[in-house]
C-alpha cells in the first residue's frame, strides 16, 4: 500500500452569500427568472466552511456588500501568491465592483495589491501549480493579463484556450490536486491536477498532457455537476457530490472526497472553489 496522502494547512478568504442573487446572465448557467433560495445558499456555503474548519484550515471573511450578487465567489477577486496579491478586473459591467471591497480587504490585512490594468478574474482563471501558473482564456480574462501576471510574480505562465462557454472559467474545468508543496508549505515540485480534456483547444490539451501525465481526468458529466470547482489540501477534496465518477477517480488515487452541496450556487455556474479564495502567504 502506498504511503498515504498528507494534507497541508489553508488559508481561505470567504464571502457568506447574503445578498447572493440571479440577477443577469453572464454565462450559460445563469438564469435571471429562476427563483434563488438565498436560505439555501447560506446553508450551503456556511456547510463548506464548516468542512474547512473540520479539516483544520483556516477561514477568514470579507464583508459581502449589498447590489453585488456575486461577492460570494471569492476566488474571481484575486491571484495570491508569496504574499502578493493581484486584483482583478472584471469582464463583466456587472461585477467590476466587486474589485474594490476585495482589494480594500487585503490592503487591510497588510498585503501589497496590485490592480491589473488587463481583463482578469483572479483565481478563476489563474491556478498556480508547482513553479507555474495555469492562466485561462478565451471568455473571461486576456490574454494581456497572463503577460501581466508573468510580469508581477516572477513565475512562468502557461496560456490555455478554454473553448466551451459552459466551462467559461479555467477552474470550471481544471484544479489542483497537489500543488508541489509539501505540508509545512516548502518545496517546489511540478504538483499534479484532474481537468476535463474537451474544455480545451487541442494545443492547450496537448500541452496539459505533456505538463502532467498523471493528471487525474474527468468526464463531461462530472464537468457539468463542478466536479471540477474543487479544491484540495493535498489529501482531501472538497467537491461537488454530483462528481460521482471523479470521486472514485480520486479515492483510487489516495485521495479522500469530501462532498459539499452547492447546488443553490450551480444557477450562477459557481462551486466550491468559485466560493473559495485561497491566501498562499509568503514563504519563510
Amino acid at each position: 500500500m502506498p504511503d498515504p496522502l498528507v494534507p497541508r494547512h489553508r488559508r481561505f478568504l470567504v464571502c457568506e452569500p447574503r445578498f447572493y442573487d440571479v440577477r443577469y446572465a453572464i454565462n450559460p448557467w445563469m438564469r435571471p427568472a429562476a427563483p434563488v433560495d438565498v436560505g439555501l445558499a447560506l446553508t450551503q456555503w456556511r456547510a463548506l466552511v464548516d468542512a474547512y474548519l473540520a479539516h483544520g484550515h483556516t477561514v477568514d471573511r470579507v464583508a459581502p456588500v449589498p447590489g453585488l450578487p456575486d461577492m460570494v465567489f471569492a476566488a474571481n477577486a484575486a491571484l495570491v501568491v508569496d504574499g502578493r496579491v493581484l486584483g482583478s478586473r472584471f469582464h463583466a459591467p456587472e461585477r467590476r465592483p466587486e474589485s474594490a471591497p476585495y482589494e480594500a480587504w487585503f490592503k487591510d490585512a497588510g498585503f501589497e495589491v496590485h490592480h491589473p490594468s488587463a481583463t482578469c478574474e483572479g483565481e478563476g482563471d489563474l491556478v498556480p501549480v508547482g513553479r507555474l501558473i495555469l492562466a485561462g482564456t478565451g471568455f473571461r480574462t486576456s490574454r494581456g493579463a497572463h503577460d501581466e501576471t508573468q510580469e508581477f510574480f516572477g513565475r512562468p505562465v502557461v496560456s490555455l484556450t478554454l473553448v466551451d462557454p459552459y466551462f467559461y472559467h479555467l477552474d470550471t474545468a481544471l484544479f489542483v490536486l497537489d500543488d508541489g508543496r509539501g505540508p509545512d508549505g516548502t518545496g517546489s515540485g511540478d504538483g499534479n491536477i484532474a481537468y476535463y480534456p474537451e474544455a480545451f483547444s487541442p494545443g492547450s490539451r496537448e500541452a496539459l498532457e505533456r505538463l502532467f501525465p498523471d493528471a487525474v481526468p474527468a468526464t463531461r458529466e462530472d464537468a457539468t455537476a463542478f466536479g471540477l470547482n474543487s479544491v484540495s489540501d493535498g489529501r482531501h477534496v472538497f467537491l461537488s457530490p454530483g462528481a460521482g465518477e471523479l470521486a472514485g477517480r480520486l479515492a483510487d488515487r489516495g485521495y479522500v472526497p469530501v462532498p459539499v452541496d452547492l447546488s443553490e450556487f450551480l444557477k450562477a455556474g459557481g462551486g466550491v472553489k468559485c466560493c473559495t479564495q485561497e491566501i498562499r502567504e509568503a514563504r519563510s
